[in-house]
């Protein structure tokens, strides 16, 4: 398991290394600001590149086996990206977890952060997990490396939903 999330680590960071061919549904969708609890790392790009120090994969292996229905629950699960320090290449946070009501009480031992209220260039996608993660990953990439894309990230929050066991959307903030 740990070596299919550093496989989505790389894909998510180095989209030359996705060979997606299928279309991606794109749509916009303004967003009302939410509160996500879970747990957190600060990591960048190019850490996640190297395995000694990567931080990624155990972030989601932690989630799903110590703080996933012990501490928190709920569906969907969340991946949210955050607190960005500039851009691409830049420190970033990633937070594993759930929605909550903004008054919930959540673990002292659990993190509350913000998806960002805006508007989101939605990329979606079904199929086999992992694979179709990091094809839409690809997707993202390959979508805002185009000279043709009509969006800019806003790099204020980003996330993932993972809506069922075959079913993600990647939500990107854009201007």
């Amino acid at each position: 398991m740990k070596y299919l999330l550093l496989l989505l680590v790389l894909i998510i960071n180095f989209p030359s290394l996705s060979n997606t061919k299928g279309e991606n549904t794109l749509k916009v969708e303004t967003i009302a600001s939410k509160k996500v609890v879970g747990i957190s790392v600060r990591t960048n790009n190019s850490s996640e590149m190297e395995p000694k120090k990567a931080q990624i994969p155990k972030l989601w292996g932690d989630f799903y086996s110590g703080i996933l229905n012990t501490k928190v629950s709920g569906f969907p699960i969340y991946g949210l990206y955050t607190d960005y320090e500039s851009d691409v290449n830049g420190e970033y946070t990633l937070l594993a977890g759930v929605e909550v009501e903004p008054d919930s009480k959540v673990h002292n031992d659990l993190e509350v952060l913000e998806i960002v209220s805006g508007d989101y260039l939605v990329f979606e996608a079904k199929g086999e997990m992992p694979q179709v993660v990091i094809e839409a990953w690809g997707n993202v990439w390959n979508y805002f490396s185009s000279e043709d894309a009509k969006h800019t990230r806003a790099y204020t929050s980003d996330f993932e939903v993972y809506k069922s066991d075959s079913e993600v959307a990647i939500y990107i903030a854009i201007k």
